[in-house]
């Protein structure tokens, strides 16, 4: 996640609309909450084999699908963070008796910007991408949102030391301007020192963000989020040919719901930021709640498809 040449003419037309959309009328946005993933998308996500699903819902009642019309399993992204907390209880040492008690008796904190996103807002449409798609996109909101948005609210998902490193001294100098900006990285990623302005999160072994990839630019005038998951049978993948399922957004409630999503996950590992990071991306702010205007939709939609047609004749 560094700094680029310049966006591409369709990325200031997005822009334009956002900008323009915010003197226009709200629009309503009808929300679909129905399960989408199948259990062999589960397995895919979560890399626990279809057998063994079936087998904690029959045995251990865990998890409870919906069906479609033809009587197939469906499954929400809650599901995936479900799963995903299960094996962390697991490689901790809980059996899997308690490790199932533990996830269904209590209330599950966010453990994923990805997941969180999904689902809250199932009507972002998700998409696999390569990594250099991700770079590009990536970039662009860098350069065109959190370098440009008036005192926003900053977080980046860079699982390794590599990437972290990489993006080091972009990230510092978008802090420069923003309310606070936070990183999350791996507990060998981390740099300590290097920039006050930059708030650092060491992530455990068995935390959802190791595998995540995201940008988050929560601001009133420029809102945007690029969230993405990488595929558990793309490790050991060399890096230019890795896949990610991803959704991005400039509709500021999904911006909100993946800030809220970082500002949890960031308190569960360093208490002390509490105080620090509830003014800025806390702030129960109206506008940033607002419906997107039909125009931004368009614009949004149009640049999705063009990014689904590029990635398809890569």
């Amino acid at each position: 996640m560094c700094g680029s040449s310049g966006p591409p003419l369709w990325w200031w037309g997005l822009i334009y609309a956002h900008r323009a959309s915010r003197s226009t009328h709200d629009v309503e946005v009808r929300m679909s909450t129905r399960p989408s993933l199948s259990i062999g998308d589960l397995a895919a996500r979560t890399g626990v084999p279809v057998s063994t699903i079936r087998s904690w819902e029959a045995r251990h009642g865990f998890l409870a699908p919906s069906h479609d019309a033809g009587r197939h399993r469906r499954y929400a992204e809650e599901d995936v963070a479900a799963v995903e907390e299960l094996l962390a209880h697991r490689r901790s040492g809980l059996s899997l008796e308690a490790a199932v008690q533990h996830v269904t008796s209590a209330p599950t904190a966010p453990r994923s910007v990805f997941a969180e996103v999904r689902r809250h807002h199932p009507e972002v449409v998700a998409r696999t991408y390569r990594r250099p798609t991700l770079i590009a996109l990536s970039h662009a909101i860098e350069d065109e949102c959190c370098a440009l948005a008036a005192a926003p609210a900053l977080f980046g998902g860079f699982q390794r030391r590599e990437y972290l490193a990489r993006s080091w001294d972009r990230w510092s100098e978008l802090a420069r301007t923003a309310r606070s900006t936070v990183v999350f990285a791996h507990a060998d990623a981390v740099v300590p020192g290097r920039d006050p302005a930059v708030t650092e999160v060491v992530l455990p072994d068995d935390s959802a963000l190791n595998r995540e990839w995201f940008v988050v630019c929560d601001a009133d005038d420029l809102p945007a989020v690029l969230c993405a998951v990488e595929l558990p049978h793309e490790r050991g993948t060399a890096a230019p040919g890795r896949r990610f399922e991803a959704v991005w957004s400039v509709d500021p409630r999904v911006v909100r719901t993946a800030s809220r999503a970082a500002v949890a996950i960031a308190r569960q590992h360093r208490p002390d930021l509490a105080a620090h990071l509830a003014p800025g991306a806390l702030a129960d702010d109206p506008r940033r709640g607002a419906a997107p205007s039909a125009d931004l939709l368009r614009a949004a939609g149009l640049f999705d498809r063009m990014l689904a047609y590029l990635e398809r004749g890569a």
